[in-house]
């Protein structure tokens, strides 16, 4: 059997300012896609690979970029014989200026390509919007079960699984999708706690039903304003209408936790947040600057968090990052050692903050183009790119070691696994930004209303 490999990949904050051009994707074509995934488990299987493209979650993406390469993606389909079914590789947040729902138009774009007859499967993150026609011309959806994620690989192999054996023992799934009333953050419902983790812990219990072939739970991306924002269940199963009725099923699980999903952590305003920080005995305590996550979109220069620092006179902290490449080449050219006066941050997201003014000292430069400098009690970190300090790794870049730190302060939402097995306590800022857990003050026009939690009075109706 011959089945084709592609697929595009981006969250989409539509509340940003940034805009995601063809250069921020990493793309993959031909058999650069096989060297990594679970391709070589299925021997009965003749890959088609055409195109992977990811990009690192950002402003809307601009139609020109989305165009080409969907573009790339159709051309190779239809330049393909004899093809029995199609994988996608998708995000499911996805939206392009002028065209909306990105999923969606490449969607229909394939199904037009393919045909009628050739089965469609996608893997999913969790944070996806789904469009009915996402839904309805696929036979496939399936998505992660972690967050933070660490289960892409088991996700896509689940997909392809069920793909295979659908097309061996000729059964045409079905995907059933209930999309739920609510505005939910991912920073609300990671899955090492309730009640997501009862939740997801569940859907094993579900797969293993009479008739149903697939489950999912989905979270949405809040910061995606879009019509088709929300949480949500799936179920993949050969009748639509049992399909229906075990996604309502699900459906009214997570409608029923409604008031019990929240952070993982002590969530607080910033002051405050910074105040329990250098008030903790732990070390390091990790501060996450959740309202300019880059890791859901946010450009990463806000530097709201670092100004309530340093009005506290917080000592032995460092801040990993602002992305502000003016400043960090004023650090380039004046080198390590050298006295510079800075205007940091607040020139990517001019609504959420403005340039904060600084003097420093240069600790040292780094490739990539990375700069630390000293202000205060504060180890400042400097990027000239947007870079999102997840791993041990990238600290190592800029030569700092957060163990050796009381307080650690991270653009992320939840805390990445490995700063989480070093924290010696965990806390939120609910600080201003594109990626801001007030969803309240975020200014949606085109998600469905009502809306939990933001209206009153919000019913669940099948």
């Amino acid at each position: 059997m011959r089945i084709a490999i592609c697929g595009i990949r981006h969250e989409t904050n539509t509340f940003s300012s940034l805009r995601t051009e063809l250069d921020d994707f990493s793309i993959l074509r031909g058999d650069s896609i096989l060297e990594t995934g679970p391709w070589d488990q299925f021997r009965d299987v003749a890959w088609v690979p055409i195109l992977i493209a990811n990009a690192m979650p950002h402003g809307l993406v601009l139609e020109e970029a989305f165009t080409r390469l969907k573009e790339e993606i159709t051309v190779g389909l239809r330049n393909t014989a004899q093809l029995d079914a199609v994988y996608l590789d998708l995000h499911g947040a996805m939206v392009v200026e002028s065209i909306g729902d990105g999923e969606r138009d490449l969607v229909l774009a394939v199904r037009k390509v393919v045909g009628e007859e050739i089965p469609i499967a996608a893997s999913l993150d969790l944070h996806c919007n789904l469009a009915p026609e996402v839904v309805d011309q696929t036979q496939v959806l399936t998505a992660l079960r972690t967050a933070p994620h660490v289960d892409r690989e088991e996700t896509r192999l689940r997909a392809i699984k069920l793909l295979v054996r659908s097309l061996k023992e000729g059964i045409r799934p079905k995907n059933s999708f209930v999309r739920l009333p609510m505005l939910l953050p991912g920073e609300h419902a990671a899955t090492g706690v309730e009640p997501a983790k009862s939740l997801y812990g569940g859907l094993a219990d579900v797969d293993g039903e009479p008739g149903v072939l697939d489950a999912s739970i989905t979270i949405g991306c809040a910061w995606t304003d879009s019509p088709f924002t929300s949480p949500g269940a799936i179920v993949v199963s050969e009748d639509r209408a049992f399909g229906d009725e075990r996604a309502k099923r699900l459906a009214r699980k997570i409608w029923d936790w409604r008031e019990s999903f929240a952070p993982d952590v002590l969530t607080l305003p910033v002051r405050e947040a910074v105040r329990e920080a250098i008030d903790s005995p732990e070390s390091p305590v990790f501060l996450n600057d959740s309202g300019d996550n880059l890791t859901a979109g946010a450009p990463g220069d806000v530097p709201a968090v670092l100004k309530a620092l340093l009005e506290a006179d917080a000592q032995d902290t460092v801040v990993a990052a602002i992305a502000d490449d003016a400043a960090t080449s004023v650090c380039f050219a004046a080198g390590a050692g050298a006295t510079v006066d800075l205007s940091v941050g607040g020139k990517m997201d001019t609504l959420n903050g403005t340039p904060l003014k600084i003097q420093a000292k240069v600790v040292r430069v780094c490739a990539p183009r990375l700069a630390v400098v000293r202000t205060g009690g504060i180890q400042l970190v400097l990027t000239s790119g947007r870079l999102p300090f997840l791993t041990i790794r990238a600290f190592e870049q800029a030569q700092i070691d957060p163990t050796d730190h009381r307080i650690v302060v991270v653009k992320h939402g939840y805390l990445a696994p490995e700063l989480k097995a070093i924290a010696g306590k965990a806390v939120m800022a609910i600080s201003p930004g594109c990626t801001t857990l007030a969803l309240e003050t975020l200014p949606y026009k085109n998600v469905h209303r009502p809306v939990f939690p933001l209206d009153d009075g919000v019913e669940l109706e099948f």
